[in-house]
């Protein structure tokens, strides 16, 4: 693994995040990892009336932290003041981005509403409500099968024709060998008719 992100430290305190921050660098370094002083950012969120000590910062060893109203975290806008608007602006830009990429299905006449429908629950409203929704759940909806099933069916259409074919084809004959074991990386075959 060369990176990781998405990492988040939560405390009640100023002082007590500076403390899990140091152990969080002293830890990734003594593994040979670094912690990326220029995508660290700080939020303090006030969500009660208690006021705080001055904002003397949060430090990564001798450099402070900036500080940020709000930032982006697995998909949600979280807002130190604990609102929610930057969210709900951020969903919808995405539900309009799906919408705008799914307009060729949800534009043609060709379509049946009904598929339209369905299109829509699985793909668009996700997208603006946040919800993560499982591909099986979304195959379900929509009627596709899976990869996994349609490779299956694959190789049995394979396996079909090569069984409709002659004893004597070529491909015919792999069925008869075995494998007996591996010895030093070596493979031995032999056919199951001899010994």
């Amino acid at each position: 693994m060369l990176f990781a992100d998405d990492i988040v430290l939560i405390d009640e305190t100023r002082d007590r995040v500076n403390a899990r921050l140091k152990v969080w660098r002293q830890s990734l370094e003594s593994k040979g990892f670094r912690l990326s002083r220029t995508k660290t950012e700080y939020l303090r969120c006030n969500f009660s009336d208690v006021v705080e000590e001055a904002d003397v910062g949060v430090r990564l060893a001798t450099q402070i932290i900036p500080k940020r109203e709000s930032f982006k975290y697995l998909g949600s806008v979280i807002q130190g003041s604990g609102d929610i608007d930057d969210d709900v602006t951020h969903h919808i830009g995405v539900a309009w981005m799906k919408w705008r990429l799914a307009s060729g299905v949800l534009c043609d006449k060709k379509i049946s509403s009904r598929l339209k429908g369905k299109f829509y629950r699985v793909v668009v409203r996700p997208a603006l409500l946040g919800d993560k929704i499982r591909n099986e759940v979304i195959r379900e909806k929509v009627g596709v099968a899976s990869v996994v099933d349609k490779l299956m069916e694959a190789r049995l259409r394979w396996f079909g024709h090569v069984k409709r074919r002659g004893a004597d084809a070529p491909v015919r004959r792999c069925e008869g060998l075995v494998v007996e074991g591996t010895q030093r990386g070596k493979v031995g075959l032999r056919s199951i008719g001899e010994r």
